[in-house]
């Protein structure tokens, strides 16, 4: 699991970001989420829940589903699912989460109509050698005015990758507000046990 942990951190491509995640897929929760108590996917579900969003959601980079079971959960559908890897979307599809799967590129287009969603989530996908803030503008073109998108941040990356920059040119587009969390529970263990991540909101302004 450390290792896999150590792979995803230090990825550069979307290629290498196809291969870590088609061999880590069938083993991905429990040799990951459960072994290092990854709580991000709830942060981010409940601060959707929290913010007013409604089904139906887009999950970006929704892996095996995680994020799309917690919103579940707190009563949140219909659920459409994309990711890069399609074996960790297999691995969600198994798990009846999803009213609709289908890869994606959040650093292209995805094929996906302008506002066709009432809100987006995304957990685990804005992180080192993942998604920057550059797919912030597509994350908001596929969701309607007025509507949120809630997405987790590795607290490291944000400052790295220039995200106060970012966001602040949105002005105009949405408006902006996040929160800091743990990634991972009490139980986690290892060099990464306490790293946090942002809880950013956007809201879509209507124009």
């Amino acid at each position: 699991m450390a290792q896999d942990l150590e792979a995803a951190y230090g990825l550069d491509t979307p290629d290498d970001n196809i291969a870590l995640y088609r061999d880590w897929a069938q083993t991905y929760d429990a040799a990951f989420a459960e072994d290092m108590d990854y709580v991000l996917p709830m942060h981010v579900a409940q601060a959707y829940r929290d913010g007013g969003g409604t089904g139906p959601v887009i999950d970006l980079g929704a892996g095996t589903g995680l994020c799309g079971a917690a919103l579940r959960t707190l009563g949140i559908a219909p659920v459409t699912a994309t990711d890069l890897s399609q074996e960790m979307l297999s691995v969600a599809e198994g798990k009846g989460i999803y009213d609709r799967i289908f890869t994606g590129n959040l650093l292209e287009r995805l094929p996906v109509d302008d506002g066709a969603f009432a809100g987006a989530v995304s957990s685990g996908t804005f992180t080192h050698g993942h998604v920057g803030p550059e797919a912030l503008p597509e994350v908001l073109r596929v969701i309607r005015p007025g509507s949120i998108a809630v997405l987790s941040v590795n607290a490291a990356h944000w400052v790295d990758k220039g995200y106060d920059a970012a966001i602040s040119a949105l002005a105009g587009t949405a408006e902006a507000s996040w929160t800091e969390v743990p990634i991972y529970g009490a139980s986690a263990k290892g060099e990464h046990a306490k790293d946090l991540s942002r809880i950013l909101t956007l809201k879509r302004i209507p124009v």
